[in-house]
């Protein structure tokens, strides 16, 4: 009778329009949290190999866009997840215009500094542009990949394409951002700080390193999530 009651109330609050919207929420969630907390380096030891990477907090958080983005195409499609990842680039632009406007009103020495709120939110022209550009083009190329796989497959090795589709579009996010950010931008177009071949070499090492792991961490994650959606009869296996 418990079990009965229980798994009843579970698909009450655990239903398919609850499902799409919570990954919709979570991948919106992770890239507007990697925006915010991008300007904090973080310095990390994969594998406790004795190497030191530097790579920004927010790579954290965009990991659980591609999470999100794979879950959603899996039950929803190619189609749909491209329709969320043009929604979620949308309010990442709403998110900073919002904070330039608020860091460009005026600001009161009762609440903190306008000139640290202004250093930690706003952030630079090369990082904005960079930023959404690898966003953009490998988000929508893990999405191609993933929708490829899963077709040549037959719907069959899911972690074959959760792993394949992000471990070559975070390659391709990895290199787009740091690229652009400390190369072409400065070098061609004047914006930003420009920094030797060699420490661009090392951030994009750096940073794809962390994102492969985390990438091979969580497909235990989405076998586990469906197999829950499976047992409450929230899926077609």
């Amino acid at each position: 009778m418990t079990t009965q009651n229980s798994t009843t109330l579970s698909s009450k609050i655990l239903n398919e329009e609850t499902i799409r919207i919570g990954l919709i929420a979570l991948f919106i969630t992770g890239l507007l949290t990697a925006q915010l907390t991008a300007v904090k380096i973080l310095e990390l030891s994969p594998l406790n190999l004795g190497i030191s990477v530097m790579v920004p907090a927010g790579v954290l958080a965009y990991a659980i866009t591609f999470f999100a983005s794979d879950c959603y195409a899996e039950l929803y499609g190619k189609k749909a997840a491209r329709t969320v990842v043009s929604i979620a680039f949308t309010m990442n632009i709403v998110m900073l215009v919002l904070i330039w406007i608020s860091i460009n009103a005026p600001g009161s020495e009762a609440g903190i500094s306008p000139e640290l709120f202004a250093t930690v939110l706003g952030p630079s022209a090369n990082v904005v542009i960079a930023s959404l550009t690898a966003y953009l083009i490998s988000q929508n190329l893990d999405i191609l990949i993933f929708d490829t796989i899963r077709e040549k497959t037959n719907g069959n090795k899911l972690w074959l394409r959760n792993i394949g589709s992000t471990t070559v579009s975070q390659l391709v996010d990895t290199i787009l951002f740091i690229t652009l950010t400390f190369s072409i931008l400065p070098s061609i177009v004047g914006i930003g700080i420009g920094l030797p071949l060699f420490v661009i070499v090392q951030l994009i090492l750096g940073q794809y390193i962390v994102k492969l792991l985390i990438a091979l961490a969580d497909t235990p994650l989405i076998y586990a999530f469906f197999s829950y959606l499976k047992k409450e009869n929230l899926m077609h296996s």
